[in-house]
């Protein structure tokens, strides 16, 4: 008799960026995307439809299968896909985070077998169904934080195509599900970017403190690049009057029409990630092409600065907000595609967390953490071994 997993597998194809989905989507869904903004909305409606899935196939099969139908989906960077993911640890567990349906969640005791957990929203949230209808419950880039015993999660909702994008953030006191105390609530839009009146997208937001504890917000992806936003001290609004700077930009084609996010020749920067070490703040960015299997191009690059607000210089100089960036881990013909990380202190050692594209594997999308290494200048850098 023929394993429930394998049956399971039956149920879902592969398109040509690598990533399973289910077989009713059809080839329109295996084309290559040109932006993240395409991919997001592509994987949206992917994820509505792979959750209506698992929900068949945890009624109609074997118990644990849920776990095994998941790791297919989000974990371990040798066999298991990850989009955008974001890592915390609460006494002896890892939690990870990433974009899905919902906000995918899952959990480890070694940060290497990873076990699903229920998403964070069963269903979207009020205010994102009212105003991305089109988006289902698909909420993207989580950054997940501990701050005077909450959690805070922020998370990104997005028109499909278009930087009509909301930042958002929910709090739990704990991550632990069997805990009494466990419970999400939604506090919603913090900031909103809109098409034709922002040059800018409000999405992959990370949690930062400045000077005297100050909060700010990064954010951004293409357009006029990542920007950081002072935060209020409950952390659940910008603070008024509000305080922008941007941080980090690439050359942009002057002709490109407002509503053209750019590519890897123009505006193609994301995902930014601070971390304060030694008296420095560093600015994680993610250039190039992501979520295009093995045609992705994509890398982290990285500056500094005294101040959270900038101007972030790379390791020649050059401001970031003016193009620059010192390369931190690349691509190479097993992983053409790296990125979309996150950066911590776990147990004394530094770790970038990100997703890399594996050419031995059609393109999927697969969980890396990898140590830091620092140089003698305070310069960071990981291998893809």
């Amino acid at each position: 008799m023929r394993g429930a997993a394998e049956f399971a597998l039956d149920l879902l194809v592969t398109n040509k960026n690598g990533h399973l989905v289910p077989e009713w989507t059809g080839p329109a869904r295996a084309l290559a995307f040109t932006s993240a903004a395409d991919y997001h909305s592509a994987f949206s409606e992917d994820w509505t439809r792979m959750r209506r899935l698992s929900d068949i196939l945890k009624a109609a099969l074997v118990p644990g299968l849920l776990t095994v139908f998941a790791h297919t989906l989000c974990a371990e960077h040798f066999n298991i896909q990850a989009d955008d993911p974001a890592m915390i640890k609460q006494d002896d567990t890892y939690y990870l985070f990433c974009t899905g349906e919902g906000i995918s969640v899952f959990s480890s005791k070694d940060m290497k077998k990873w076990e699903s957990r229920k998403p964070v929203f069963a269903e979207a949230p009020a205010w994102a169904a009212r105003l991305y209808p089109k988006s289902g419950n698909t909420e993207l880039a989580p950054d997940i934080s501990l701050h005077n015993g909450t959690y805070y999660l922020y998370y990104a909702v997005s028109t499909p195509g278009a930087n009509n994008s909301t930042i958002a953030v929910a709090t739990n006191r704990t991550l632990q599900p069997e805990s009494p105390d466990f419970k999400w609530v939604d506090h919603g839009p913090i900031v909103e970017s809109l098409a034709g009146r922002d040059m800018w997208n409000a999405i992959y937001p990370n949690l930062a403190f400045g000077d005297q504890g100050t909060p700010w917000l990064a954010l951004g992806s293409y357009w006029y690049g990542i920007k950081v936003a002072r935060l209020n001290a409950d952390l659940t609004a910008l603070a008024q009057p509000e305080e922008w700077s941007t941080v980090a930009a690439r050359e942009r084609y002057w002709k490109l029409e407002e509503t053209d996010p750019g590519n890897d020749l123009s505006s193609a920067v994301e995902s930014p990630f601070l971390f304060k070490k030694n008296g420095q703040y560093y600015l994680f960015a993610s250039w190039d092409q992501c979520c295009s299997g093995v045609n992705s191009t994509s890398k982290v690059v990285v500056g500094r600065s005294d101040k959270i607000t900038g101007p972030y210089l790379d390791k020649e100089g050059q401001p970031m907000r003016f193009g620059g960036g010192s390369l931190v881990v690349g691509g190479n013909k097993s992983w053409p595609g790296v990125g979309h990380n996150s950066v911590y202190t776990l147990e004394g050692k530094d770790y970038l967390v990100f997703q890399g594209y594996d050419a031995s594997d059609q393109g999927r999308s697969k969980l890396w953490i990898q140590e830091i290494h620092w140089d003698a200048d305070g310069w960071p850098s990981a291998d893809l071994q």
